[in-house]
């Protein structure tokens, strides 16, 4: 079970890494054309098709991050019929919150990926800011989840359900985090 769990998790942490790994791409045509970023200074362009592809890419992404994580999250929890009866509502409700807040995540690294090539203090400054509120809002929506699943099924069931979800979210994030370019670099 050990091996098939590491497998789900290799292949949460590569599904994570696309959007991060799309953001770096935006980034990089407009470094090779900077002259035809000026104008869009001075008004908001419309989504072109390639745009439109990348949120249809996200948003499958998304279901596809999300069912692999139930799935190990299942495996890894090993609750019987009565708990599993109570715990999936709970996590339903943490993962539709959870989507939520990871939209700021995903607006971040946009906006990042827009401003990559053209980087100020001010803007690195506002990204980061963005980016700790984000970690922030994430981890005490875990704790909220924490205090929730601690009422239904326990302390321990809680405790294995954050340690849990806490490793799946480090993987994810640490596979983002390697496909960003360094700001600067």
């Amino acid at each position: 079970m050990t091996k098939k769990i590491m497998t789900g998790l290799a292949m949460i942490a590569a599904l994570a890494a696309a959007p991060a790994v799309l953001a770096q791409a935006a980034a990089q045509p407009q470094a090779a054309a900077p002259a035809q970023k000026a104008p869009a200074k001075t008004a908001k362009r419309a989504p072109t098709a390639q745009d439109l592809n990348v949120q249809e890419y996200v948003k499958l992404l998304r279901q596809n991050v999300r069912s692999d994580k139930a799935k190990l999250m299942g495996a890894v929890m090993q609750l019987d019929a009565d708990q599993a009866a109570k715990f999936w509502p709970i996590y339903k409700d943490y993962s539709a919150e959870l989507d939520k807040v990871n939209d700021l995540r995903v607006a971040n690294i946009e906006d990042y990926a827009k401003n990559y090539t053209q980087m100020t203090d001010q803007k690195a400054d506002e990204l980061i800011h963005n980016a700790m509120d984000y970690q922030k809002q994430r981890n005490d929506l875990l704790g909220k989840y924490y205090d929730r699943v601690k009422e239904s099924l326990g302390a321990i069931t809680a405790a294995r359900f954050v340690q849990v979800e806490h490793q799946l979210l480090l993987i994810i994030d640490l596979q983002i985090a390697s496909e960003l370019p360094v700001v600067g670099s």
